[in-house]
């Protein structure tokens, strides 16, 4: 079951993020933990720069990212703009979606928030369309509230 796989997830991230403080270290493990327990298609971050305003791809697991996307813009830049969680079933039916690679059919952004702040978001992708539901939402968000004590 999924839910047992998010459980097993969010125990070894908690023992993860007990023994490492680095940030870095910490989103670069945390991507390669979903990935491979989950077996999405990617599976990353991309991290808020104040200066260019943008995001700016951070550690991921998959194929090559976009390196940077602006506020606002695609998923990332519209979870980052709304500072909620977005689910989308179909990827080439958004408005305004970035096509960082063509197998990406389904993803679903969620951002890491501090004292109100946008800091990052996880971003997933699959290659498979309307994969992503409410308990993925549930989950990777709680996973994401507890990323944020790590800024």
């Amino acid at each position: 079951m999924k839910s047992d796989r998010y459980t097993t997830i969010i125990k070894i991230l908690d023992s993860l993020y007990m023994e490492e403080s680095n940030l870095m270290a910490n989103l670069s493990n945390t991507a390669a933990v979903i990935k491979e327990y989950l077996g999405f298609f990617w599976v990353g971050f991309y991290i808020v720069d104040e200066k260019s305003n943008q995001l700016i791809v951070g550690p991921y697991q998959g194929p090559l990212a976009c390196g940077r996307i602006e506020y606002g813009r695609g998923v990332c830049g519209s979870s980052w703009k709304e500072a909620k969680t977005l689910v989308v079933k179909d990827v080439h039916e958004f408005p305004g979606h970035i096509s960082c690679s063509p197998l990406s059919q389904s993803e679903i952004v969620v951002p890491i928030i501090k004292d109100g702040k946008v800091m990052a978001v996880l971003d997933i992708d699959h290659d498979k369309k309307a994969t992503f539901d409410e308990e993925d939402q549930k989950y990777l968000e709680r996973i994401c509230d507890e990323m944020a004590k790590l800024f």
